[in-house]
């Protein structure tokens, strides 16, 4: 497909994907929140089941810790493919600079998809009924390591989506289309309502579609309260 063709589809048609696990969800906050490659493939195959058409998966230690051992990312594809023909989304997302694990389980298992963040932000939960920060950290996305991680996509032949909290995420892929490390088509997902990122209004997302390039996919993730409402909104658009 070259960069100037778009897919023809149906309009009136929808992709769902499902994010089953999350990168901070807990079982004190829900007791289904799975953790093991097993049963991250036992609610793969019930989201395959209720619609979806993609899971999107952070790695989890058998206690919940969040993990990039690319052996448990291998494990958890083969739970997956055994239950269901489900397209496969692999979370790259780290605080830390070093990609290594993410590039060994990009090129190792071969997702799909591999959800790539595309700048660096402050990102926080606020409590206010507690009057303090839940968490507060810096979520550091250079072009360094957001380039490492495309080559390691295009080398395995995965496709990113491109993950983008802030108007600038968006705006800012343009040099790695000129250096070439990017392809058109793109595939966007665009997040809102986290401390840190871009609001969850109509308007916020309005603009999103207006920054990328004409011919992308995209995908809205509301947080929290603001889920339904983004995706009304994005039917909509």
């Amino acid at each position: 497909m070259s960069d100037e063709q778009t897919t023809k589809r149906d309009p009136d048609l929808c992709v769902i994907t499902c994010a089953v696990t999350g990168v901070l969800a807990n079982r004190k906050q829900c007791p289904g929140i799975p953790y093991t490659p097993a049963e991250i493939g036992e609610e793969c195959k019930r989201a395959y089941d209720a619609g979806a058409a993609v899971v999107h998966i952070h790695a989890r230690q058998d206690d919940g810790t969040p993990t990039f051992d690319p052996k448990v990312f291998a494990a958890i594809r083969a739970e997956v493919e055994q239950r269901c023909p489900i397209l496969l989304n692999f979370s790259t997302g780290t605080i830390l600079e070093d990609v290594t694990d993410q590039c060994t389980y990009i090129k190792e298992s071969r997702p799909h998809i591999a959800a790539l963040n595309m700048g660096t932000m402050n990102y926080s939960k606020y409590s206010e009924k507690r009057k303090q920060f839940v968490f507060d950290m810096v979520f550091p996305n250079t072009y360094a390591k957001i380039i490492k991680m495309l080559e390691a996509m295009n080398e395995a032949g995965v496709k990113p989506e491109l993950e983008c909290f802030d108007t600038g995420h968006t705006h800012g892929i343009w040099p790695l289309l000129d250096m070439g490390v990017l392809k058109k088509p793109l595939q966007f997902s665009f997040i809102l309502n986290v401390l840190g990122g871009i609001p969850p209004l109509v308007e916020s997302l309005q603009l999103q579609t207006k920054i990328m390039p004409a011919g992308s996919e995209w995908e809205v993730i509301g947080i929290s309260k603001s889920g339904w409402r983004m995706i009304g909104a994005a039917l909509a658009l």
